[in-house]
């Protein structure tokens, strides 16, 4: 009988953890945003201005223009 209690308590802490949202709905459209863009053949790369035809490069777009205008997103990952 405890390890019934037991299994159901660590679900429940499970589920209380993932509740709070990672990304603003704010952000999640500039995310679309770009994608579309993406589909269309409008959207350019930073630096070089080549186009991006890359999904997740799209997404990555987003999430930085995100960052940029304060929307609710976490911090990038660090490199190295």
């Amino acid at each position: 009988m405890t390890t019934k209690k037991a299994a159901s308590t660590k679900k429940t802490a499970a589920k209380k953890s993932s509740s709070t949202r990672k990304y603003s709905p704010a952000a999640s459209k500039s995310v679309e945003t770009e994608m579309k863009a993406m589909k269309k053949g409008q959207l350019k790369s930073g630096r070089s201005g080549k186009k991006v035809t890359n999904p997740k490069q799209a997404i990555a777009i987003g999430l930085s223009e995100a960052r940029k205008a304060g929307k609710k997103v976490p911090p990038a990952p660090k490199k190295g």
